[in-house]
């Protein structure tokens, strides 16, 4: 394991010295940044015994990422899956999926049917409507309750500002940018108006994606040499023309927002908020590349249908000046979520249509007092509440007729109540303590339709309870130094994908409803260090440990009595989800920041994890989103109103004993000398640069992966941008604008 670490460490140094990672601020200006996701509260960056990192506006605008999830992997810390371009799973700490929390503006926005698989949930965010993005690493369920086992990924959209003056003042902003890897026309448009007690804020974006092109150097495997076109009544294998365009991987996609801020006094202030996010059609990419054994596409057709999300958020904030509370924070929201997956096996005239839609209701008041300069007292109760539907349909698009089929999910309720408590305790200027306790409640309800499958029950409860608790220190023995250390726990209750899901996981494999399942908890151990030289550089490192206890996974199971069944027309070995193995992560996160000053700065950041998840056996499979080591280099440098970013992204080579084996699938990786699967290494060399015509006029752009080499991201199912030419130009008109 050390000469693993040592060879890695020199692999990336020897890479470093020709680039760098997202600009960060001077060395003591980091550790006094203000966070938000850690605490719920505003707070500073230094004093929080927990590794946080933020991505600003400003940085968001000179690298122009095109979703939310490429603007999660500007952190340097978290690695994004893509399974089609539609897509973006980010990865960290050796988990993914429905063991990381997304919230936005404080409101849990995982639902009863995020999944083990590969989400992309994030996507529909707007990365030109969020103001900032905080990743916590390491459990946070106190604060957030179930599924916060990784970590939590928290966004604030842009929120509406008052006038300064009391007289009525408009700010708009409007960019427009192309991207020549996928044909990229993105338009943007947002404006508020303010006046003293009233504040108004409209926003709208529209990205269309062509296409997308990998790059002209790297394995031939990743080629995609054919597509399926539907001529007549028949499926017919076509030839690509060009290998290199992933065809049947471009999709649109709108976002709008809507806010309106009242603030009648200086203790008290309201805001409404609505979201709405809306995807075209867009191809499961990585299912359209599987092959039968007779050399035929197995899919003619595999996409999914439009992913809708909808939010309305309430929030009520008072600052009181005595009371149980110093300030007060209420959130109600109503959020709705719709997708689906359309699929048709090759030259078969049945297309299989499953709709899920899921209407969450949720409650959150979070309370902050304290108790003179040394004492702070964070505490709060969430209540939340999800009603799944989820409908299939068959039709015959030869004659047209459709009839019902069966659905992905039980007819579901799934409900969460909590209460936390967190104190945060200044012992003395050099030494900070912080502990926490929160109490979980889950109940979910499913009902069983018996007109497909012959299921032995047409109902199921499931019951779970669950304390979680952290305590952490950071002591700061002077000015340069910071260290921290934290030990916390985390849960994640079975939600219907996990206990009630029927669907097929690959050929001759069908998952099942269990029951049974209990929740899974995460122990977890974290050490971290931080040191400046004087103003120039800063060294930051965090060590972790993290146990799964009674993990969910899929494992052989019985149903009715028999370990296979005949499903979507073969026999197909039965399985289901269980608690039936454990799990142990570790790894480290380090980054070196250095200001040689002149405006030019240096940031480089490397993430190593190691895991593997151990069977009931005791044989162990690698753990199922443990990545590579992997991390980026940036050289930066600003002058006035000109920045340029100079930067490498670089992940290691992964063996087919690193592979999860639910993801050995042939069409997802190279092939090695050996013909195994195998993800090769990869790095690429970016430029970006914005200037500032003047105040109502910034250009930004550059180019992505100069080199054009061919790779693709572990577990991602579709390659990534070849060399990528983006141009941006923003405009802003009015007032001066906030960061």
């Amino acid at each position: 394991m050390l000469k693993k670490i040592l060879a890695c460490l020199f692999w990336a140094g020897g890479l470093s010295v020709l680039t760098a990672q997202t600009p960060r601020d001077s060395t003591e200006e980091a550790l006094q940044q203000v966070v938000v996701t850690a605490t719920r509260w505003e707070q500073s960056r230094g004093i929080l015994p927990f590794r946080v990192s933020k991505i600003t506006k400003r940085t968001a605008q000179l690298q122009n990422p095109q979703t939310a999830a490429d603007l999660l992997g500007l952190s340097g810390e978290v690695f994004i899956q893509k399974s089609q371009q539609g897509g973006g799973s980010p990865m960290f700490r050796g988990f993914g999926t429905n063991r990381l929390f997304y919230a936005v503006d404080g409101v849990r926005m995982n639902t009863a049917i995020f999944r083990s698989g590969n989400l992309q949930n994030v996507i529909s965010l707007d990365p030109f409507a969020i103001q900032a993005a905080e990743v916590l690493f390491g459990p946070g369920s106190v604060m957030y309750g179930s599924d916060a086992i990784g970590g939590v990924m928290g966004f604030q959209t842009l929120t509406p500002d008052l006038s300064a003056d009391g007289k009525p003042s408009v700010l708009a902003n409007a960019a427009a940018r192309y991207s020549s890897a996928n044909n990229e026309m993105t338009g943007h448009f947002d404006v508020q108006v303010g006046t003293r007690k009233w504040a108004f804020l409209t926003s709208f974006s529209h990205h269309r994606f062509g296409d997308l092109r990998q790059g002209r150097h790297g394995p031939d495997d990743y080629l995609r040499k054919f597509y399926v076109e539907r001529i007549g009544d028949l499926d017919v294998v076509l030839a690509n023309p060009d290998p290199l365009v992933q065809t049947s991987s471009g999709y649109n996609q709108l976002n709008l927002m809507q806010k309106i801020r009242f603030a009648p006094d200086r203790a008290w202030n309201f805001q409404y908020a609505f979201h709405y996010s809306a995807t075209s059609d867009y191809a499961r990419y990585d299912r359209l590349l599987r092959l039968m054994p007779d050399g035929t596409p197995r899919s003619a057709e595999w996409r999914y249908g439009p992913q809708i999300w909808t939010m309305n958020l309430l929030e009520a904030d008072h600052t009181a000046e005595k009371g149980f509370y110093d300030r007060m924070s209420l959130r109600a929201a109503h959020q709705f979520f719709e997708e689906s997956r359309i699929d048709r096996h090759f030259n078969d005239n049945q297309r299989r249509t499953r709709i899920e839609k899921v209407v969450a209701y949720s409650f959150n008041a979070d309370f902050q007092k304290s108790f003179g300069d040394r004492h702070r007292l964070f505490y709060g109760l969430e209540a939340v509440v999800n009603d799944v539907r989820s409908l299939g349909t068959d039709e015959d698009i030869a004659t047209g007729v459709s009839v019902p089929g069966p659905s992905r999910y039980p007819s579901s309720t799934w409900t969460s109540l909590a209460a936390y408590l967190s104190y945060q305790w200044q012992l003395s200027e050099r030494l900070s303590l912080f502990a926490g306790l929160r109490y979980g409640y889950f109940s979910q309800g499913n009902r069983f339709d018996t007109t497909f499958y012959p299921f032995p029950y047409t109902e199921s409860k499931l019951r779970n309870g669950a304390p979680t608790g952290g305590l952490g220190l950071v002591y700061r023995p002077g000015g340069s130094w910071s260290l921290s250390a934290n030990l916390s726990t985390g849960f994640r209750a079975p939600n219907v994908d996990d206990a009630g899901k029927v669907f097929d996981s690959g050929t001759g494999n069908v998952v099942v409803p269990n029951t049974g399942l209990r929740a899974e908890y995460a122990y977890n151990g974290e050490a971290g260090v931080t040191k400046s030289f004087g103003k120039w550089v800063r060294v930051s490192f965090s060590g972790y440990l993290t146990r799964l206890q009674d993990a969910i996974a899929v494992a052989p199971f019985q149903f009715n009595g028999q370990d296979s069944i005949f499903y979507d027309g073969e026999r197909s070995r039965v399985l289901a989800n269980q608690n039936n193995s454990h799990a142990l992560v570790f790894g480290f996160q380090t980054s070196l920041e250095c200001d040689f000053g002149h405006g030019l700065r240096w940031v480089s950041h490397l993430n190593l994890q190691e895991g593997e998840q151990v069977q009931p056996d005791g044989s162990t499979t690698p753990l199922p989103h443990r990545m590579p080591f992997f991390g980026s280099t940036h050289l930066l440098f600003v002058r006035e109103k000109f920045r340029l970013d100079a930067f490498a992204q670089f992940c290691a080579r992964a063996n087919v004993n690193d592979l999860p084996m639910d993801d050995l699938a042939p069409y997802l990786y190279a092939k090695d000398e050996n013909g195994n699967p195998y993800s090769p290494a990869w790095y690429t060399l970016n430029l970006k640069v914005s200037y500032e015509v003047g105040p109502m006029l910034m250009l930004s752009g550059g180019v992505e992966n100069l080199l054009d080499l061919r790779y693709r991201p572990m577990r991602s199912g579709i390659s990534a941008p070849g060399r990528n030419f983006v141009m941006a130009v923003h405009g802003r008109f009015g007032g001066k604008a906030k960061d």
